[in-house]
């Protein structure tokens, strides 16, 4: 079974830059797809990125496409969130997920099988 930990949130002001890791354990991590998704304090829980067992694709959704990219190193076990331009609207708490999934369902959260504690994005405007 796999555990997940993120790092790297804080606090940042609008148009800065953060970079979200995710360190995962416990199983073969090649095999799982990867990735982001963010619950700001009213909304629900929202897809953000995942990216293919390889790390050669990543899917966005359209709200950070062109300003985030993930990524994933195999032989160190993590996935990473590059976050550009940041808006206010990006606040949220930012949980790593990792899966067997078909790649019509990256964006439904239910179909991912861990899930790290979340690290928090403050952007202030």
């Amino acid at each position: 079974q796999m555990q997940l930990v993120e790092s790297g949130g804080g606090l940042v002001q609008a148009g800065g830059s953060l970079r979200l890791s995710c360190a995962a354990s416990g199983a073969t991590f090649s095999s799982y797809r990867m990735a982001w998704f963010r619950q700001g304090a009213v909304k629900e829980r929202e897809f953000v990125a995942a990216i293919t067992y390889s790390g050669d694709t990543g899917i966005y959704a359209d709200s950070v496409k062109g300003r985030f990219t993930i990524s994933r190193d195999n032989a160190k076990k993590t996935v990473t969130l590059q976050m550009n331009s940041l808006k206010a609207e990006d606040t949220a708490v930012y949980y790593c997920a990792a899966g067997w999934l078909y790649e019509s369902d990256y964006r439904r959260g239910n179909k991912y099988l861990a899930w790290g504690q979340g690290t928090t994005v403050t952007v202030s405007s």
